[in-house]
This record gives structure tokens, sequence and C-alpha cells, in this order.
């Protein structure tokens, strides 16, 4: 198969879809790879370590998704890209779609088959390629949370990890699963006052045993989640449901009455975040203030990171696009169930019932269309 790999155009996205190490395998495998000059620059990784695993280097863009039958990106097609999208192109990337009604849109009228990193799930429920993102976004947020609380960002002037005789920020994390026990991990290793909520007993459960006790546990209920936010010098929102629109944990109201000063990091804000106040931002202007209250809603966080994203996406990702590429679509995904599940849409139609009911639309199995 020839597999094509463009570099991101998503402000300040440096990732790139494939390592050398990834491009190896896949040539290895008698694949032919395509990537755009300096697709990669924003890793650190040059073009000629690229030819020297096998690639070919194309020109631009366009090149790459005339010639590719299957496109790696890392984050969803921007509007810029749309015109290159067509009928049979496997397009494997990171979606979001239930979050976002124009990229589905688009991808519905060009035809392409829309591969979502994030809905591809194991039998046990665990999602392995979004994993090492919110690994990364997780363990990034109590750093951007930490630098937000300095006075000269708009913060209270809080040390998150305070000093002798001064108690250090107190930190929420809303969420237990991969990002929010990771938050809660590097918070509570930055030595702050960490509380950790999630519906799930067994999760905290977890949390307790790991860590004995030095990182606070709570079921979430609304007393509890008004209490401990309003508290709060740093919240951290971490609540996914797979492949749908985020639930808002955190009302209107929560946020009007936090702390001038506070801040809250939306990890969720690709699926529409979990804050109600919650609005989209990026790298380059990443914050603004609602009722005195610094959020942080950045939807591509690991790309400030892009060295170790692209690393660790690759190592999670590699043995799915190898099965696509070798197999072809239809056969790989009825040898593997998870994968299939991250099909959301196909032959102008979407197979993903979480992204049709939240945007209104029609949706049929993928087993039928296949």
């Amino acid at each position: 198969m020839r597999v094509g790999i463009p570099a991101e155009l998503k402000d300040n996205e440096y990732r790139v879809a494939i390592t050398p190490a990834g491009v190896r395998e896949l040539v290895v495998h008698g694949h032919d790879v395509l990537i755009e000059h300096d697709a990669g620059r924003g890793s650190s990784i040059p073009d000629s370590d690229f030819e020297r695993a096998g690639a070919r280097i194309a020109p631009d863009a366009d090149v790459v998704f005339a010639e590719a039958e299957m496109v790696l990106k890392v984050k969803e097609p921007v509007p810029e890209e749309f015109h290159r999208l067509r009928d049979g192109l496997i397009l494997f990337t990171y979606l979001h779609l239930a979050a976002d009604a124009k990229v589905t849109h688009a991808l519905l009228e060009s035809g392409a088959t829309a591969v979502a990193y994030e809905t591809v799930e194991l039998s046990d429920g665990s999602l392995p390629l979004l994993a090492p993102m919110s690994e990364v976004a997780g363990r990034m947020a109590p750093q951007v949370g930490a630098t937000l609380l300095e006075r000269e960002h708009g913060g209270r002037g809080v040390l998150l990890g305070g000093v002798s005789g001064v108690r250090p920020a107190r930190v929420v994390v809303i969420g237990a699963g991969m990002a929010g026990m990771n938050a809660a991990w590097i918070a509570q290793g930055m030595e702050a006052e960490v509380i950790v909520l999630d519906t799930n007993i067994n999760k905290l459960r977890d949390i307790d045993r790991i860590h004995q006790g030095k990182i606070l546990t709570l079921a979430s209920n609304r007393l509890a989640l008004e209490e401990v936010c309003v508290a709060a010098d740093l919240v951290i929102g971490a609540v996914l449901v797979p492949g749908a629109r985020a639930p808002k944990i955190v009302t209107k109201e929560i946020i009007s009455e936090m702390k001038a000063g506070s801040v809250v990091v939306d990890i969720a804000v690709d699926q529409g975040g979990c804050f109600a106040t919650s609005k989209m931002t990026t790298h380059s202007d990443p914050t603004y203030l609602v009722d005195e209250v610094v959020h942080y809603c950045v939807g591509n966080m690991p790309g400030a990171v892009p060295h170790t994203s692209t690393y660790a996406l690759t190592n999670a990702t590699l043995p799915y696009v190898v099965a696509l590429a070798g197999q072809g679509l239809e056969q790989a995904v009825r040898s593997d169930p998870s994968l299939a599940k991250g099909v959301n849409a196909h032959n102008k139609t979407l197979t993903s019932a979480p992204v049709a009911e939240a945007h209104g639309l029609e949706h049929a199995s993928l087993s039928a269309l296949l």
C-alpha cells in the first residue's frame, strides 16, 4: 500500500504521524511511504532520517494526498485540507468528530474512510491509541497549571508545591482515567495537595493502593464537586466518554464561585470540554478569563512536546497501521474488532452512533456497509 504522511497544519502542531522506525517497519513489509518535506522538522526528525529508513520525500501535501491510499495524520483535517480528501482514501488520525460538525460533514461529503485513533477500543474498554496522548496531556497539565498560577500569567501567585510553613496549592483532578491519573501523579510529585474525583470506585481504589494516601480520593457527586472546586487553586478536567461529547461536569455557577486567579485546565476540550465555560484555544493564544478564573483549553496539548509525543504515538499506532496497509480496510477490521470500532465514517455514511447522535445524523453499522 502507498502510505502518505503530510505535515500538520493545526496551530502550533509540531508532531508528525510516524517516526523513522515506523517507516522502516512499513518498508520492510513491502509498503511505499511518502512523507511531505519537513513534516518531521517540528519533532526534531529531519528528512534525512526518514529517507535512511526508506521513505520518499514529497514536495508538498498535494502530492502526498494524491498518491497515497492511506494517509496518516496526528490531528483532524483543517479546512485547508478538505479539498484533498477523496473517495477511496483511508484517513487514520485523531478525529474527535462528536465535537466538530464541520470536519464530520467534510469527511462524509468526500467519501473518505475515517478511522479515528481515539475510538479504537479493546475488549476491556481501554483505548490503546488515545492512551499515549492522554498520558502526555495528563503529565503536562500540572506543569501548565503551575505556570498559570504565577501572578504574571494571571494566576493567584501560588507556588504549586508551597514552601515550609506555607500550604501548597490545592489541585482537583476530575476523572481517574489515563489522563487524570497521570495529572494527579505529577501534581503530587510537585508536592501539591491533590484530590481526585471519579464515579468509578475501583479506579479510586487503585489510586489509594498505589499512592497510599498521598493523593486523596472522593466519589464524584454534585456536592463534593462543588465543594472541592470552589476551594481549589487548580482544577484539571479529564472526563472522557469514548467517541462522544464530554459531559459538562463543572457548571458556570461553580466557576463563578471559584477564587479569582484560580486556574482550570480542560484536557477533554478535544471532545467539547468538561467545563461549561470551556472553548477551544490554541498554543499561540492559550488562555482566557471567565469570572476571573484562568482557562487553559488547548486542543492539542501534546503538540507542545512533539518529539516525545511523536514517538509515543507511533509506538501505539504502528501495529494498526501495518495491519491496515497489509490487509486492506475490510480484512483488517474483520480480523480485529477493536480496529473496527475506530472506523467513524465509510462510503459517505457515519458508522459511529455517538458521532451521529452528537450531530443529529443517521448512521449505519460498518458490517452492513462492508
